[in-house]
């Protein structure tokens, strides 16, 4: 499954794991929401309802590019730096392509969608 969103003018897309969290979200799109900055390491989102994280892992340490759930805050988070392991923080997907476009300060509304192959 893949997923795509243009970010101030640049296209981003990303392949989605095959777990309950990834195929919870995919069911949500086409998604709006506000991308914004968070802790210089990546851009988040609010959900509009939690995600189902059935045998997801107690947490990861993400890379740039990983495509996560945070569950105590029901937020989609896209790494665009590495960060240390995070408990409760669920990988789903990675970022293909557009990962500069997310370095750059700012937020932006987008609007998810499924990427059809």
């Amino acid at each position: 499954m893949k997923i795509r969103f243009d970010f101030n003018g640049a296209r981003v897309t990303a392949s989605l794991e095959d777990n309950a969290t990834s195929r919870d979200f995919i069911t949500m799109l086409p998604l709006a929401v506000r991308l914004e900055d968070f802790a210089a390491t990546e851009k988040i989102a609010y959900l509009p309802q939690k995600l189902d994280t059935a045998g997801a892992p107690s947490g990861v340490a993400p890379d740039a590019g990983d495509v996560a759930y945070y569950v105590p805050w029901g937020n989609l988070a896209v790494f665009h730096a590495d960060f240390r392991y995070s408990p409760s923080l669920v990988k789903f997907g990675h970022v293909d392509h557009g990962l500069a476009a997310l370095r750059t300060a700012g937020s932006a509304e987008v609007v998810i969608e499924r990427e059809e192959d």
